[in-house]
């Protein structure tokens, strides 16, 4: 399978407006949620785990009772690529 190549700056500018709660930090993508107890969080994180799983993608992220911070990069390609961005958006949808 063919992995995405790293996007530009000027792309990532233009799809951070896209991505509220996302910011960059250290060159990947950064995002915490918060949501109402521990049960929430880590049912979050088990919806991202399938959506991740078919991707071939995925996240840095931790959880501590009710928040999930979550850092995003393409490893493989070294730096972003557009699957950072499609792995987001999915958050984002799910997040409350």
């Amino acid at each position: 399978m063919t992995r995405p190549s790293i996007v530009s700056d000027e792309v990532i500018e233009s799809r951070l407006v896209g991505l509220p709660g996302w910011r960059l930090e250290n060159d990947k993508l950064h995002r915490n949620f918060e949501f109402d107890d521990f049960v929430n969080a880590f049912g979050f994180m088990a919806q991202i785990a399938i959506i991740a799983e078919k991707m071939d993608h995925h996240p840095e992220w931790s959880n501590v009772y009710n928040r999930v911070e979550v850092s995003l990069t393409t490893h493989d390609a070294g730096g972003l690529t557009e699957l950072d961005f499609e792995l987001a958006t999915h958050m984002n949808r799910l997040a409350p």
